[in-house]
């Protein structure tokens, strides 16, 4: 009798689980459609992101090698290329493209583009000191010094990762402003930071020692 049963329940759940199918069965299949394509999609757009790095890779090289060789104009097309397009390479491109721009004397287009990478709020903040560390640079020499001091002064905050070079910038505007006075604290505080590079300490208690009454 116990077989007799088990058969008669087999033979109900095989009922219901055809009655399930008939019902639901193509929304089963829809729903393994769509994983499976989904799956792919995303094993596509792993493998497009790949080659679109190891390409901007190979241009990136490229644009150094021009650099290098002296073909600036090329160099720089090149790496406007590649900051426009976004992605990996495109913070480093903008950043030679910039540097390019200098070393060619053209220091006002230097300092508007260091500008745009601070402006950049979707760069992280190291990144965008180190921009607005480089257009201070640049700038220093035509800019007003009460503006280099204003455009610098967030990097001298303690922690800042730019603060030494902050700094050191900051008493050469100090300077060139007249004001001996506050360079020499500010030389005195870079020379006393001993987070600061070794280099830069030295050549501050330098000048803080000269700058001394």
């Amino acid at each position: 009798m116990s077989d007799i049963f088990r058969e008669i329940d087999e033979e109900l759940r095989r009922d219901n689980l055809l009655a399930l199918w008939s019902r639901y069965g193509r929304y089963v299949v829809a729903v393994a459609i769509l994983a499976i394509g989904l799956a792919g999609g995303i094993a596509a757009w792993r493998a497009h992101e790949l080659s679109v790095r190891q390409e901007q890779s190979a241009r990136f090289a490229s644009a150094l090698a021009l650099a290098r060789a002296g073909k600036t104009a090329d160099a720089a097309m090149v790496f406007a290329s590649i900051a426009r397009e976004g992605g990996g390479y495109a913070v480093l491109a903008s950043f030679e493209q910039a540097s390019l721009m200098a070393r060619s004397g053209d220091r006002k287009k230097a300092v508007a583009a260091y500008d745009r990478i601070a402006a950049d709020t979707g760069l992280s903040p190291t990144f965008r000191g180190l921009a607005t560390l480089s257009a201070a640079m640049q700038g220093a020499a035509e800019a007003d010094p009460k503006t280099t001091i204003v455009r610098l002064q967030p990097l001298t905050a303690v922690g800042d990762p730019w603060r030494p070079s902050a700094l050191e910038l900051t008493a050469a505007a100090e300077l060139k402003r007249g004001d001996s006075k506050a360079a020499l604290a500010t030389y005195k505080t870079l020379a006393d930071d001993l987070d600061a590079p070794p280099g830069l300490r030295a050549r501050a208690a330098e000048m803080a020692a000269a700058l001394a009454p």
